[in-house]
């Protein structure tokens, strides 16, 4: 039996990217029961890739109940919906069997792994605080996407001047824009840039310098997008619901690190549940960014432990 549920999780603060705001992280809890066991997981529809929450819980409520992993991927694309269903099904693997996900998959167990912070769009004032506010994290993650974000990335640098920084831009600037702006982020100290171009007009990015490593976001979906990816970054940013679910996720991980990708793991904005499944991926990745339950105001019960160390591997009472 398939079950999925809508639910609200409340933002701990008002979260601003170059596309928009949001005061609620809005996701679909899937549940799956058989033989007196239950799995679950967790998607974030994302408007973005032309998905809404009615869109999704369609998807999985067309689905026979007795679905397979190995069945689901040809018959859900890539998305959230099939990320969902698939993260429920490993669960369910594994409460069947007694035995934890990474055992199934034939993983070495899961350590923890040191994960970004993010901070919004907003004011450079603004984002001078909250730097400093965030000072003592060893990874930020900063939210651009203008043609007014050097004043920005010179205030979150000002608040806080030790931390290692990386910047999204969201799609939001031109190939004459970065290409401008890349010395200063050099300047600064900035490790590497996310998505600084569109998707689908980001062939510039063969044809400019790339003087620090640049990862694709929207650009890089599952491993279908590769090809296309080839010469124009550096980094690929594995997202579950992207990829739809651990499965290719992990499939999309080998397959970029074979080609010299290095590899990102991220999030949208969601609960410990939708972050389980991907701390598995991000075992030695580059760039680890499951901060969504960091930036929420209420959580899943069991969720993830976060510390000086890192996101740590979920207990069973989670998922998996």
């Amino acid at each position: 039996m398939i079950t999925v549920e809508a639910e609200r999780f409340r933002l701990a603060e008002v979260f601003t990217i170059a596309r928009g705001s949001r005061s609620e992280a809005q996701v679909l809890t899937v549940t799956l029961a058989r033989g007196g066991a239950v799995g679950r997981g967790e998607c974030v529809p994302y408007a973005r890739y032309g998905e809404t929450v009615e869109s999704v819980a369609a998807q999985i409520a067309g689905l026979p109940a007795e679905i397979e992993r190995d069945a689901l991927q040809s018959v859900l694309p890539a998305g959230a919906a099939r990320n969902a269903v698939d993260c429920a099904l490993w669960d369910l693997e594994a409460k069947s069997a007694g035995r934890r996900v990474w055992d199934l998959a034939g993983l070495p167990p899961p350590g923890p792994e040191v994960t970004a912070f993010t901070l919004s769009l907003d004011a450079p004032e603004k984002m001078r605080a909250a730097a400093s506010r965030n000072a003592h994290r060893p990874l930020l993650k900063v939210k651009l996407g203008t043609p007014e974000d050097m004043p920005r990335l010179e205030a979150v640098r000002a608040g806080a001047p030790k931390a290692r920084i990386i910047v999204d831009a969201n799609e939001g600037w031109s190939a004459d824009l970065y290409a401008d702006l890349a010395p200063h982020l050099l300047r600064l100290g900035v490790a590497m840039v996310e998505q600084p171009l569109p998707a689908g007009a980001d062939d510039m990015l063969s044809e400019i310098a790339r003087p620090l490593p640049v990862c694709a976001d929207e650009s890089c979906h599952d491993r279908a997008s590769l090809p296309a990816l080839r010469g124009k970054y550096d980094m690929i940013n594995i997202k579950l619901d992207k990829t739809g679910g651990l499965t290719e996720a992990l499939a999309l991980r080998d397959a970029a690190r074979a080609e010299g990708f290095a590899i990102m793991v991220g999030c949208m904005v969601g609960s410990s549940l939708a972050m389980a499944p991907a701390v598995l991926v991000a075992q030695g990745a580059a760039v680890t960014d499951l901060d969504g339950p960091l930036l929420l105001a209420e959580d899943r019960d069991h969720a993830l432990q976060y510390d000086s160390d890192g996101v740590h591997p979920p207990r069973p009472e989670l998922w998996g």
